[in-house]
């Protein structure tokens, strides 16, 4: 480990190792829940479960869509059925930037070297198909580099140009965990330059507007 490195960590292992699962056999639906699970065609026990750990849904159906306590915002709250014994589901951890914090925190214990932490969870994008990385939590680093006010090779002054890094690192990093049976919860980068920005990576309350026009339908 050296100073400046970047581990990123599947949400999955971390969920695992402090036991941020369900049993859907204590799971008891609500009316909204086996509503949709009937439009939906999942287990209602599971939907259950999606809207216990959302603060907010966006859609319904044909699929859940909706916002964690965290601010992230995917589909199904981000609970899991894979990679998980039968008749258990992984929830994500309620506060990855908590956990990042403690993990690197606990790495700088152990080897008095400042590293970064990127928590990972495997996100589908909007208007494209396929699934990537994406950073739920992250230490030691900032989440956007910001470009505003800087200027391109002609001249212009940039306005809106606001780089998502830990994004980027994100998904490189799920390419190398990978998907399925891989089984590689961790990926740790040397020789990335640092960056300065800002940790503002979620849309304010007014300014997302694909949230407002789900509203709307």
């Amino acid at each position: 480990m050296e100073d400046g490195d970047i581990i990123c960590i599947a949400s999955t292992i971390i969920s695992k190792a402090k036991g941020y699962t369900r049993n859907l056999k204590d799971v008891i639906p609500g009316d909204r829940a086996t509503r949709i699970a009937e439009k939906t065609g999942e287990d209602p026990r599971f939907i259950q479960v999606v809207l216990d750990q959302a603060c907010d849904v966006l859609i319904e159906t044909p699929f859940t869509l909706t916002e964690v306590s965290c601010g992230h915002v995917g589909v199904r709250s981000g609970v899991d059925a894979s990679n998980v014994e039968d008749g258990l589901v992984i929830t994500l951890p309620a506060d990855p930037m908590k956990e990042a914090e403690e993990i690197r925190t606990e790495i700088k214990d152990l080897t008095s070297k400042s590293c970064g932490i990127i928590v990972t969870d495997t996100c589908g994008r909007s208007f494209r198909r396929g699934q990537t990385g994406h950073a739920i939590g992250w230490s030691g680093m900032s989440a956007i580099r910001d470009f505003r006010g800087d200027s391109d090779l002609f001249g212009h002054t940039l306005e809106i140009t606001e780089e998502a890094v830990v994004d980027e690192i994100a998904g490189f990093a799920n390419l190398i965990m990978g998907e399925s049976n891989n089984g590689v919860p961790a990926v740790h980068f040397r020789g990335i330059p640092a960056w300065t920005g800002h940790n503002d990576i979620y849309f304010r309350e007014g300014e997302d507007v694909i949230r407002k026009a789900l509203k709307k339908v």
